[in-house]
């Protein structure tokens, strides 16, 4: 067992009862690709032109990109796993993971939280013993949601990653800081609060946490070539790192990350990760009700949502609901990216450190290609401060409002808030109301980039969601898959043409001065989609 922490058991600890309403998932070994079939071929064309234009605009030495969107399938390797041999990038080439761990780490609580043996509020200190006593008490939820308070590799400098670190050196190397700020009052994203976590599932399952991800995550999800990044076990396939010094690609620095074993210490190939992510999307690993958890975006006791739920990162990209890690390290960069309400997976990894905006850049644009070629878009002409303010908060209600409908109606979400509909438009439609946003448009802008969340009783979700729900009902889920590509204004747009047609109550058509800036903004202004 990695450490020498002993399962709960033995301690004759009490073990926690699952939470109500999280139904244990049954796990098939049944790996995701046994039943892919591959994309069109214009399409595999589409997203190599892709992935090989964004290749071209800097150096790179080796990349694999896996895309799985229903049971179609496609993966694409570029350039060198190692570059002085003159190996070639390969889908069997295993890459460190780095943070896309804190993942893997996440899915093990969450099992354990499911079959009763850990409690989401409980104190660590109750599942881990060794966790020196803090100013105040620290729950597993919130080390989930990095809102535990727990340091960061600011704190302190490189010498944590020089040689091999068992579950107790790891969390002695910040063991004796104190937390930086009351648990529930900060996101503080943290390696080591992963760790503890990592501890957490050894000392209740009774196996190393390597162990446990092979058994109970890996295996299940179909992931032959995963495991902890010892470099003692490393073969051929596995790739050597660069990074960028003065324009040119050097070998990466040399270092030990089992002391980041939970929150950044593994290693897969593309199609272990592109499995893996057809296994959360399928809920092959947790069950639906715990990923709906997983994604649910978490907020600060005063009512700021972190856009980070338990292990995942979520946001709304142009209507889309993203469900995403990205990882970062010396050898490698990494991204996982699903979109939950479309069923679509992306899995990305390079050898080259730094690349966060290049990964990105490619899943971005393969949502686009995949998802948003219909239709042209609407562009606002702006002509003064209050103008920008008012597309904004169209964008925000739009952007929110659609991502979480698909959300809530085709993956594992459920929509927040509990007011009265009436009540959330007229408030929108006040908010949005451009003789109010010119008394102060820079207080009104402050006040709609939070109108999404908790302190606003999610306002912009349950306006916009609402207007996607009408609209589906009316033009059926084909028009509503258009306007990721097409824009807010021909979403509101087509919303209060189908409100003419239905009789929609006063309060869900907005008011005459909003209908006014949006046939102003759409004027004359039908423009080809952009990406």
């Amino acid at each position: 067992m990695k450490g020498l922490l002993p399962p709960l058991l033995l301690l004759g600890l009490t073990v926690w009862a699952a939470p109500r309403g999280v139904p244990v998932c049954e796990r098939p070994h049944v790996p995701a690709s046994a039943v892919a079939v591959p994309f069109a071929e214009d399409v595999q064309r589409a997203m190599d032109a892709l992935v090989r234009a964004e290749l071209a605009r800097g150096p790179h030495v080796g990349l694999a990109v896996g895309v799985r969107w229903g049971e179609r399938r496609w993966v694409g390797t570029y350039g060198s796993r190692d570059k002085a041999r003159g190996l070639p990038a390969t889908p069997r080439t295993t890459w460190r993971m780095a943070s896309i761990t804190k993942t893997f780490t996440a899915v093990a609580v969450m099992q354990l939280v499911e079959r009763g043996r850990i409690d989401l509020d409980a104190d660590i200190r109750t599942l881990v013993p060794s966790w020196p006593e803090k100013r105040w008490p620290v729950t597993v939820r919130q080390l989930l949601g990095h809102l535990g308070g727990v340091t960061n590799y600011g704190r302190f400098g490189p010498s944590h990653d020089t040689g091999p670190l068992d579950t107790a050196g790891s969390l002695a190397l910040v063991a004796g800081y104190e937390l930086e700020a009351e648990p529930g009052t900060r996101f503080i994203y943290s390696t080591w609060a992963y760790n503890l976590l990592g501890a957490a599932i050894e000392a209740v399952s009774g196996r190393s946490y390597g162990e446990y991800l092979r058994e109970h995550v890996f295996a299940p999800a179909g992931m032959e070539h995963a495991a902890l990044d010892d470099r003692r076990t490393r073969d051929g396939h596995h790739a050597v790192g660069y990074r960028l010094r003065d324009g040119q690609l050097v070998p990466s620095k040399v270092v030990d990350v089992s002391g980041r074993f939970a929150g950044g210490g593994t290693r897969a190939s593309i199609e272990d990760l592109l499995d893996y992510g057809g296994a959360l999307l399928d809920y092959r690993l947790v069950s639906r009700a715990s990923t709906g958890l997983m994604q649910t975006s978490m907020s600060t006791r005063d009512g700021r949502l972190t856009d980070y739920g338990m292990g995942f990162a979520t946001w709304p990209l142009r209507g889309h609901y993203v469900v995403a890690h990205a990882g970062a390290q010396p050898e490698t960069s990494t991204l996982l990216l699903l979109l939950p309400g479309e069923d679509v997976a992306i899995a990305l990894a390079s050898n080259v450190e730094g690349q966060a905006a290049s990964l990105r850049r490619i899943a971005y644009g393969i949502i686009a290609l995949l998802l948003e070629d219909e239709g042209s878009r609407l562009n606002a002409r702006r002509q003064d401060a209050v103008d920008a303010v008012v597309n904004e908060g169209l964008g925000r209600v739009f952007g929110y409002g659609l991502a979480y409908h698909l959300w809530a109606t085709r993956g594992p979400g459920k929509l927040p808030g509990t007011g009265g509909l009436p009540e959330a438009f007229e408030q929108v439609t006040r908010l949005l109301d451009r003789t109010a946003i010119a008394r102060d448009p820079k207080a009104t802008r402050e006040r709609i980039l939070t109108a999404h969340g908790p302190s606003e009783d999610w306002l912009f979700i349950r306006v916009g969601a609402q207007m996607a729900r009408t609209m589906e009902e009316a033009l059926g889920p084909e028009r509503l898959r258009s306007y990721p590509a097409r824009g807010p204004l021909a979403f509101f747009n087509d919303y209060l043409a189908v409100c003419e047609t239905r009789n929609c109550p006063e309060p869900f058509r907005f008011n005459e001065v909003l209908r006014a800036d949006l046939r102003r903004f759409t004027a004359g202004n039908i423009e080809p989609s952009q990406h």
